[in-house]
């Protein structure tokens, strides 16, 4: 297949990670965007003649429209799922036909005002009294989660608002569902309130001992070799500890997150080895649209607390291309020099976001600097490892350690803080490039409209003679300016 130069470079550089796909038309509109968990492949596979053969008209002409690529990574599929949303719901591509119907992902909803509350699936809260929860990124998670509290508590799983001995006749969930019968007097109104508020707690994260038992029955099961209904409990345990995980953070009190944050921070001496505990930790990662529009950014947590005063981002200078090693050696280096420079107190612990490579990037960047006695780890993420200079192999640590729960929220804090900028970025960087399909506007007339509106917004909401009055523009550009501004609004 005949591809534009510029793509097949684009195709090459694609990383093996999820994220999202922009593909532009020669225009350089935003024809279509997508999801997936490898980038390389997935964009791969649409430029495949044994693929374009087989494929739809629809498909067919979307690739031959395409004459640009851009992309942004994510950490995890389910991130990728959530800014392709957004995406298209932005700039609504014309070859999208996925999220048109504004679909949402799923929730669970349960009223106690009904006699029996019952448990079910929903896609839109409302502001209706009714309980929500969620929602859910995995829908096979949240009907998981739904049939597991169903059981565990006993709720009803029929429809009718007051079930009676009718709706009993041709029903046998409490024989193969553990449902608690209210409708034949098997269990009374109050005791079944009781059960419905029981799983609410659970579901927002309050009852993390009913897990333990989960985890207990499964350990049973397997030294009873009974392997298939362990591995059923397994499966169940891992979304259900994914689905309450995020539910729990909510649930807990302030003075319960800093007490757990300070138990972790001293732990972290320990473990790490340090020679006190790291009172102060500073955390950096790496965010990039194509290999440009490269940002960096740095948390800080004191005692185990954000210190968002000292939140820092970085626009990459010196780095190229997707070395992002060497874009976190920069960020790194260029936050320690100044730090020198103006003789601030240092921290006392660097994390990086990743395994030996962004480790060994950062101890280097220091070590430049004369920096060689601060400590340094990094977390990777896909077994939660952690790596620090001059060991041939990473620690791992408890999942429920209070010192590993530190170092993910820090991770996490400077993934976000970085995504955002990121985003910030991208979206400026689309917007723009509206101006770029208008005949007649180059780099320095555009460089004049945003010097004098500041944004494509603006632009659009002035008055013709504003934008005519720009230096070199005038009257008839700036009529060209608003025609097509007012269709890409439409």
């Amino acid at each position: 297949m005949n591809l534009p130069e510029k793509v097949r470079r684009k195709l090459r550089e694609l990383p093996d990670a999820p994220g999202c796909y922009l593909m532009r038309n020669r225009r350089g509109r935003i024809i279509y965007v997508g999801k997936a968990a490898s980038l390389r492949k997935r964009v791969a596979s649409y430029f495949r003649d044994a693929a374009l053969r087989r494929a739809s008209p629809k498909l067919r002409g979307l690739v031959k429209s395409v004459a640009d690529l851009d992309w942004l990574t994510v950490r995890t599929e389910a991130e990728a799922i959530l800014a392709e949303g957004r995406l298209i719901k932005e700039y609504k591509p014309h070859y999208n036909v996925s999220f048109k119907d504004d679909k949402r992902f799923l929730m669970l909803r349960g009223d106690p005002r009904e006699p029996f509350p019952r448990l079910r699936t929903c896609r839109l809260e409302r502001d209706d009294g009714a309980r929500y929860f969620g929602p859910y990124v995995s829908s096979a998670a949240a009907r998981a989660t739904l049939d597991f509290v169903e059981k565990r508590y006993g709720l009803r799983k029929c429809t009718p608002r007051v079930p009676d001995a009718d709706t009993y006749r041709h029903c046998i969930n409490d024989i193969v569902r553990f449902c608690a019968a209210p409708c034949v007097g098997k269990t009374g109104a109050e005791e079944y309130r009781r059960r419905f508020d029981e799983a609410c707690a659970f579901l927002r994260g309050e009852r993390s001992e009913t897990l333990k038992e989960i985890r207990q029955r499964m350990t049973e099961l397997a030294e009873r070799h009974a392997y298939e209904e362990a591995a059923a409990l397994r499966d169940t345990l891992l979304m259900l500890t994914a689905t309450v995980r995020q539910r729990t953070r909510v649930a807990a009190t302030p003075a319960m997150k800093r007490e757990d944050a300070r138990r972790g921070v001293a732990a972290l001496r320990e473990a790490l080895g340090l020679e006190a505990p790291p009172r102060t930790i500073e955390a950096f990662d790496i965010s990039n649209i194509s290999g440009t529009y490269a940002v960096g950014s740095m948390v800080c947590v004191v005692d185990g607390w954000p210190e968002r005063r000292r939140y820092r981002r970085f626009r990459i200078r010196s780095a190229l291309g997707l070395d992002d090693t060497g874009m976190l050696a920069e960020v790194v280096r260029r936050r320690y020099a100044r730090l020198l420079d103006e003789r601030q107190p240092l921290p006392d612990l660097v994390l990086v976001d990743g395994g030996a490579g962004q480790t060994g990037a950062a101890r280097a960047a220091l070590d430049g600097l004369g920096l060689a006695g601060l400590p340094v780890a990094g977390l990777a993420k896909r077994f939660e490892d952690i790596y620090r200079p001059g060991r041939s192999r990473p620690l791992r640590l408890p999942r429920d350690s209070a010192a590993l729960r530190v170092l993910q929220r820090l991770r996490d804090e400077a993934h976000r803080f970085a995504l955002d900028y990121h985003h910030r970025l991208r979206s400026r960087r689309l917007r723009e490039s509206v101006l770029e399909e208008i005949p007649g506007i180059g780099e320095k007339k555009k460089a004049a409209l945003f010097e004098r509106f500041g944004s494509v917004r603006r632009l659009a909401n002035a008055a013709e003679a504003e934008v005519a009055a720009v230096p070199g523009i005038g009257a008839r550009t700036a009529r060209l300016i608003m025609e097509h501004l007012g269709r890409a609004e439409a």
